[in-house]
């Protein structure tokens, strides 16, 4: 597996007042705390949960 098959993404904003599914989509990417990072498969399934909740986290 090398670097360039892979994503890093940072939860940037609270999920907090948001959608029941956005909050599970940030838990499916393995998001937990403000801040916190996780290093993913760059498959189409996590760039289209990316896109879902844009607006919360930032891509690194």
């Amino acid at each position: 597996m090398s670097t360039e098959n892979n994503v890093k993404v940072q939860l940037v904003r609270s999920p907090i007042g948001c959608k029941e599914s956005h909050r599970a989509t940030v838990r499916g990417l393995g998001l937990r705390k403000l801040g916190s990072v996780s290093e993913l498969q760059d498959t189409p399934a996590v760039r289209g949960m990316i896109n879902k909740i844009a607006y919360l986290v930032k891509v690194l």
